[in-house]
């Protein structure tokens, strides 16, 4: 295969040090040099490419050299596409597929581009799932904290009525380009990234299933980010027809929405490849007597999430590449003056994104579950039915997309059978609500963690956003809300209050084993409450200025609403600066945290059972699974044999035959206790 798991060429050892010793491991100054500035130069030339071609074709064909109307420049949408592709040639993420595709020898691979051995190795096309775990965690948070300065600036200009800093259109742009960053470069990819690291640690794996494909999907993800944030220096501004695009709105907006369009390309192939690695992955290199029914729940969240990721994501792929179209040459999908239908546009892009919603929060579901079953010291409740619970939710979640289109003008017999199937798949979200309460019923529960804070506060105010869920997918409610700062309260508290929350508290949670440091929890506990009561304060209101009529996407509204919108603000700048404190406590533990031993939560899943950090290839030897992950209580219960057991010669009664018993030295149980 072109892109194989790793095998053999494993050091001597599988200590962090034995690694290092490894000859040719980790990239040199020289090297990463070397690399970028072949990058840069692949960007220059593909960028050159696109042009030439543009040009070129357009010579061809009997038009002008030049195109500039407002939502053409082919000249610079065409380069969007191949100067990142030519980034990536140059950068080395497709040398050994090249050697392969054109029938070159293959190249002994020394995994020289496995594994971090300083700074430098993440900043270069590694394979290792742990180097690439990281390396989309901190790229996605630096991606959080732009589009939450972006936020802070929304939320000044609506502090008042009127006109605070900025006009109209630039104020289009920034929620547009909040919304986009947070969705599609912050809270989709980074659950991606803490699966990365953890996930192949849960199976018992070497590493993901093809960790040169893992490679490049990170890559393709600060190329959409690039893309985005450098829409802005357009002339007439960055994309403004919302983080949704609603064509016709977006067929006639100007240059920088084809930004919109093409960046969405390279984050949703970034998705996809992903959710394909995961899959594989999953199926098929779980350890020795890991059944499906022994997986921890963060594997089945990530089994749930990478379907609907393959299954939906090319709709928006292909709907994004309509609108595109419509711009540039003009073939009017979504024109109904020529002949287009603008409705589709909506039937195709909730066809993706409400399964989206879903993408954004099964993750989550997974870590929540990991969490509380650690810090309740119980096993979940309801482990089978939680499981099935998410793939209910897959299927049901492709049922429910027109409940955003209840207003939109489709036809009107959809109405009903939309709204009983958005209010039904409540109930594989319930059971979770359920099997969690449940899980804590009677646990001795440790609120030292802030990872178990966040899990409760995530459990208390994703209840909220649940039911404000279920009222607006009731037809008379949404008639009413829609286009309100009502869906913009809900949305916040589902993807903020739910996701986030979750994001937080799997960091906090597997934080020690990503860099073998602890953080200081006084810190912890402070971002916790900060960001609770930030939350609630900034969010809650909404519901109640949404109630009354204040619109959305307005830069500009009524002055009876100037005093509410003013403590939204106040409430708002507090949620921002609580993110300050745990940037700084993540950054300081990193480097000066007391040293993590391998297992400070007593957790009973694999990952915990190996170093913090784990080894470079993750285990000496592959586990052997023989119980549960969850087997909190049971005496002597263990998930799985690190090791081979050793076995000792025990005294029996006289007459009997000799007999051999597992050695409680090395905790190894027979199967039937697990």
């Amino acid at each position: 295969m072109a892109d194989s798991t790793l095998q053999g060429s494993r050091p001597a050892t599988g200590s962090a040090a034995g690694d290092l010793e490894t000859p040719g491991f980790g990239v040199s100054r020289e090297e990463l040099l070397h690399k970028w500035l072949r990058g840069i130069a692949g960007a220059i030339i593909g960028a050159a490419f696109g042009v030439a071609l543009v040009v070129g074709l357009r010579a061809i064909s009997g038009l002008g050299v030049w195109q500039t109307e407002q939502t053409g420049y082919p000249h610079i949408v065409v380069p969007l596409f191949t100067a990142p592709l030519g980034f990536l040639l140059g950068f080395g993420a497709f040398d050994y597929w090249l050697r392969w595709a054109f029938g070159m020898p293959s190249r002994a691979d020394d995994h020289a581009d496995h594994g971090a051995a300083t700074w430098r190795d993440y900043f270069t096309f590694n394979t290792d799932h742990k180097v690439i775990g990281i390396q989309y965690i901190v790229t996605t948070f630096f991606f959080f904290f732009v589009g939450g300065l972006i936020a802070m600036v929304i939320r000044a200009e609506l502090a008042q009525p009127g006109t605070q800093i900025v006009g109209a259109g630039t104020y289009n742009s920034l929620f547009s380009t909040h919304a986009a960053i947070m969705i599609f470069l912050f809270v989709i990819p980074v659950f991606a990234g803490i699966a990365n690291y953890v996930l192949p640690l849960m199976l018992g794996a070497p590493d993901m299933a093809f960790p040169r494909l893992n490679a490049l999907s990170f890559w393709l993800l600060p190329l959409a980010g690039v893309i985005f944030l450098s829409s802005f220096l357009l002339p007439g501004g960055s994309f403004d027809a919302g983080w949704t695009g609603y064509a016709p709105l977006s067929t006639g907006a100007p240059l920088g929405q084809s930004f919109f369009n093409v960046g969405l390309q390279f984050a949703g192939f970034s998705s996809i490849l992903a959710a394909l690695n995961f899959l594989v992955t999953i199926i098929t290199m779980r350890a020795p007597g890991m059944t499906f029914w022994r997986m921890p729940l963060l594997v089945w969240a990530n089994l749930a999430t990478s379907l609907l990721v393959v299954a939906a994501t090319p709709f928006l792929a292909g709907v994004q590449f309509m609108v595109l179209l419509d711009r540039i040459l003009h073939t009017n999908f979504f024109e109904f003056g020529a002949g287009g239908n603008v409705i589709s546009y909506q039937h195709i892009f909730w066809f993706y994104s409400h399964p989206a919603v879903y993408i954004m929060i099964i993750p989550g579901f997974g870590i929540i579950s990991e969490v509380i079953s650690t810090n309740a010291r119980k096993a979940i409740f309801g482990y089978r039915l939680m499981s099935l619970s998410l793939i209910a939710i897959i299927i049901l979640s492709y049922s429910v997309w027109a409940h955003h289109m209840l207003v939109a003008g489709m036809f009107s017999w959809l109405r009903v059978p939309m709204m009983l199937t958005s209010v039904l798949i409540a109930i594989p979200t319930g059971i979770k609500i359920f099997s969690w309460v449940g899980t804590l019923f009677f646990g001795k529960i440790h609120l030292r963690s802030t990872s178990m804070l966040f899990a409760l506060g995530f459990i208390c105010s994703f209840i909220l956003g649940g039911i404000s869920g279920v009222m607006i997918a009731l037809v008379p409610i949404d008639i009413h809300v829609t286009d309100t700062y009502f869906i913009v309260a809900h949305i916040h508290f589902v993807l903020f209050a739910g996701s986030v929350f979750t994001i937080f508290a799997g960091i906090y949670y597997w934080f020690p084993k990503i860099t073998g440091r602890m953080y200081d929890e006084r810190l912890g506990r402070i971002h916790f409450w900060l960001t609770l009561i930030g939350t609630w304060g900034t969010f809650v209101p909404m519901h109640w200025i949404g109630m009354d009529g204040m619109p959305r996407r307005v830069a500009d509204y009524a002055s009876q609403f100037g005093n509410w919108n003013l403590l939204i603000s106040c409430f708002a700048f507090m949620l921002g600066a609580a993110q300050l404190v745990f940037l700084y406590n993540m950054i300081v533990s990193w480097r000066f945290g007391p040293k993590a031993g391998g297992n400070p939560w007593r957790a009973r899943t694999i990952e915990w059972q190996v170093s913090s950090p784990p080894p470079r290839f993750d285990f000496d030897r592959i586990p052997r699974v023989v119980g549960g992950p969850y087997e909190f209580g049971v005496p002597g219960a263990v998930h799985a044999l690190m090791k081979e057991p050793e076995i000792r010669p025990a005294k029996v009664a006289a007459g009997a035959s000799g007999a051999s018993i597992p050695s409680k030295a090395t905790g190894d149980v027979p199967p039937e206790r697990s």
